[in-house]
């Protein structure tokens, strides 16, 4: 990189924010998505994700990171105003839930690609509950220039060179499985989650309770990313690997069409009602849980896989990023530039192939970091022997090759924000404390029995709702408004099937 600084000139990121509408008082809103917000199914800023109470937003690509988030915030800020008395929940874990019934499935209205929508999470809910479905996140997506590529791998353009390209980012995946841990560690903020999410819920982990009674455990990071969160531990033994495009994405054309014994004792209707879109391991490939997928922007019609096989993978998305608490937004640029620096690096640095078998091994450096990360003198596994090194020892030297990174990201930028987010975030290795995690973990503790979450919810609004729009403008957001009901509308008109023949034309392929 050093030879062709200007390759890293040019990436591209977008950003997505999930979070849960609450009430007041702090209780799951159960209102419906609001109509002033536009359609949920069309919109190309503010969508809903699982429940009707989960907003979610999304960025436009963006070559700038401040800009990206500022338009970020002004979409908070235009939420905010439109929300009334609710609020936006600050914390990855859900706000208390008195019980399942009262998360309502996202509507999408009355086409039959928004009422697969809606029967899609009927099948999430039914095999995996609704309270893990509404656990929110962070998800970063992110693509180096086509100069990069051209530097690195010697390529003409990005049509003739999809091949090398997708193989190269695989490559960036096999890293990110084997250093990622990093994220949680340095930002996981769910060591702790509300009493309430564990009711009736089968568990072994040694909980320790607040006055408030959430329940934490003293040295873990990232909750939503253990057994407890959002995983299916019954997708650990696919044996989808991350060596090259073919067998990925048959490894993953299989899984949409392996039978599971269990969803199949579940069925697929009940007395006339869908249950779930198929009695397969997966119902479509978007319930393939990962910490990093490989995408392209899809056609119309098009499955994700087949958009990779067409012309290979355009950009990543990394989803293993807790929603951050200090951030009235749900992420800050610090985070936003270690990404950058970290998944450039993954892209740079040697990468040797990977069994499903060594995958799996990976899995535990994860579980080990996400359950008890700040532990003092915590360990990492080198690979799948015993061979362990201090967390601390690996973090550091992992830092010492980012800074060269940022070094020559500073150079093209003329500033030196990327090395004050090394310097910044290097010493969370050293001293834990200073952690997102343990920080968080010490303001819960000292809420005593106020819902912190709520606090940060109120403060975080009347934040937003005094910050006037720097990006967007009034006009633009109800144009959006107006011309995304329009586009469902259109969608419902023009619908030539049956559902149940739509449904039918799917299955058959």
């Amino acid at each position: 990189m050093e030879a062709h600084p200007h390759a890293v000139k040019g990436i591209r990121r977008g950003v997505e924010r999930e979070t849960l509408r609450v009430n007041a008082d702090g209780s799951l809103a159960t209102t419906g998505h609001p109509e002033t917000l536009g359609s949920a199914l069309k919109h190309d800023w503010i969508t809903t994700d699982f429940a009707e109470s989960l907003l979610e937003f999304i960025t436009p690509v963006d070559g700038d990171i401040d800009h990206l988030l500022t338009f970020l915030r002004d979409i908070h800020r235009h939420v905010a105003r439109e929300l009334g008395d609710e609020r936006m929940w600050p914390f990855s874990m859900p706000c208390f839930v008195e019980a399942e019934q009262d998360i309502e499935l996202a509507q999408y209205g009355s086409s039959n690609i928004g009422r697969l929508k809606t029967l899609y999470r009927e099948g999430l809910k039914n095999r995996y509950g609704a309270l893990m479905q509404i656990i929110s996140g962070i998800h970063y997506n992110f693509s180096l220039p086509i100069e990069f590529w051209q530097a690195r791998l010697g390529i003409a353009d990005a049509e003739s060179g999809k091949n090398e390209i997708s193989a190269a980012y695989f490559k960036l995946i096999r890293n990110y499985y084997r250093f990622g841990w990093v994220i949680p560690y340095l930002f996981g903020a769910s060591p702790a989650i509300c009493s309430s999410f564990i009711k009736g819920r089968e568990t072994d982990l040694p909980f320790e309770y607040t006055e408030s009674g959430m329940c934490y455990l003293p040295y873990a990071t990232s909750l939503r990313l253990s057994d407890l969160g959002y995983t299916n531990k019954n997708q650990s033994n696919l044996g989808i690997t991350f060596n090259d495009l073919e067998t990925y994405v048959k490894g993953v054309k299989q899984a949409i069409r392996t039978p599971s014994a269990e969803y199949a004792a579940m069925g697929v209707k009940k007395d006339g009602k869908y249950l779930q879109l198929n009695t397969n391991v997966l119902q479509i490939e978007n319930e393939l849980y990962a910490p990093i997928r490989p995408k392209r922007v899809t056609r119309s019609g098009e499955t994700p896989s087949d958009a990779l096989m067409r012309s290979g993978i355009e950009y990543i998305e990394v989803r293993s990023l807790d929603v951050n608490p200090f951030s009235p937004i749900g992420i800050d640029a610090s985070q936003a530039r270690f990404l950058d620096l970290f998944l450039i690096w993954c892209a740079l640095a040697d990468a040797p192939e990977m069994s499903s078998d060594e995958l799996l091994c990976t899995r535990q450096n994860w579980n080990r970091v996400i359950l008890e990360g700040r532990k003092p003198g915590q360990t990492i596994g080198m690979g799948c022997d015993d061979a362990r090194k201090p967390l601390a020892e690996v973090g550091k030297a992992l830092f010492a090759d980012l800074r060269r990174v940022a070094e020559v990201l500073d150079s093209q930028n003329g500033n030196h924000e990327y090395q004050d987010v090394c310097s910044q975030l290097v010493v969370g290795f050293d001293d834990p404390d200073q952690t997102y995690s343990a920080r968080i973990l010490r303001e819960i503790k000292a809420a005593g029995k106020g819902s912190l979450g709520l606090e940060w919810a109120d403060k975080y609004r009347q934040m937003l709702l005094q910050e006037p729009l720097e990006i967007l403008t009034p006009e633009a957001l109800a144009a959006e408004c107006a011309a995304s009901w329009q586009r469902q509308r259109d969608l419902e008109a023009n619908d030539k099937l049956s559902f149940e023949e739509y449904l039918a034309a799917l299955a058959a392929g």
